[in-house]
């Protein structure tokens, strides 16, 4: 889980501020968790609240957390169905039925554990593992070019996820519903969705809302709320300077505040000039 942050995560760990009076912990935009469950291995904290507005996601969570076992049994069926057939076009026409049936769900009432079940199939057998909805919310990332009719699901690991989601606070709307549960003793990690890089493509869109400019100025604002309640504050983005370097738009938006150009491999692009290759993100921080 998280393979969007585990790049970053060795530079994310150099701000943990646990050994500083820190015992809570909050994350906006909880995505894959990867900074989440490196902390949920590595610190026992009195609190934690994750949240996000893809409800999709945070319905994944929750069954993970509320009725694991349940979503084993219905996890091997969708496995014990794909893996019996035996050629591209039929897997192919299964994926396309599950991606409908995923859809549907989005009209109306379902259960919950299928929907998570069907979600986390999707995302191992779509292409690149990418998760991408059109304007009206619904997932149409095509399926992968798929070899095999082996579907891997480590069902340890998602025992302990389990467990490690017992005593997490999940929630599911805009960022600012965490606002307050935030003081002076939390660290929040903000992992918005990324400023558009000008000719990149827009292939990961998160969810139906886009996250333009001004809710990237939005987001500025409610960091600077956090700050002056005492808050230690990390947030990742986009580097604008990488396709144009007179582009300053975060350091002007966090201008006071501690900007870091980290380093990390872009996996999918439409940049030809960085496809592939090292460019930056920016870690901002308060402290």
């Amino acid at each position: 889980m998280g393979g969007g942050k585990r790049q970053l995560l060795n530079e994310i760990r150099n701000y943990y501020p646990f050994n500083t009076g820190v015992t809570k912990y909050a994350e906006p935009f909880i995505g894959g968790g990867a900074v989440l469950f490196d902390i949920l291995n590595n610190y026992d904290l009195e609190e934690y609240y994750i949240n996000d507005i893809n409800r999709d996601l945070i319905n994944f969570y929750k069954v993970l957390k509320d009725d694991v076992s349940s979503f084993i049994e219905e996890l091997y069926m969708i496995k014990n169905d794909y893996e019996k057939l035996i050629d591209i076009k039929s897997r192919k026409g299964y994926y396309n039925k599950m991606r409908f049936e995923y859809n549907s769900f989005f009209f109306e009432d379902c259960n919950v554990i299928r929907r998570a079940a069907i979600f986390l199939f999707l995302n191992k057998i779509c292409f690149n593992g990418l998760y991408r909805v059109n304007k009206n919310g619904l997932f149409n990332t095509p399926v992968c070019k798929c070899k095999t009719n082996f579907l891997n699901f480590d069902f340890d690991n998602i025992f302990l996820v389990s467990e490690k989601l017992k005593n997490v606070n999940i929630m599911n709307g805009p960022y600012s519903i965490l606002e307050d549960f935030v003081d002076d003793c939390t660290f929040v990690y903000l992992d918005p969705p990324y400023r558009k890089l000008p000719g990149k493509s827009n292939f990961i869109q998160y969810s139906e809302f886009v996250f333009s400019d001004y809710d990237q100025v939005e987001l500025s604002l409610f960091f600077k709320r956090l700050d002056k309640k005492g808050a230690k504050l990390l947030m990742s983005n986009s580097d604008p300077k990488n396709t144009d370097d007179t582009d300053s738009f975060f350091d002007n938006l966090y201008d006071g505040y501690n900007i870091k150009r980290v380093y990390t491999h872009r996996l999918i692009s439409s940049i030809n000039s960085v496809r592939n290759n090292k460019i930056s993100e920016i870690l901002v921080s308060n402290f």
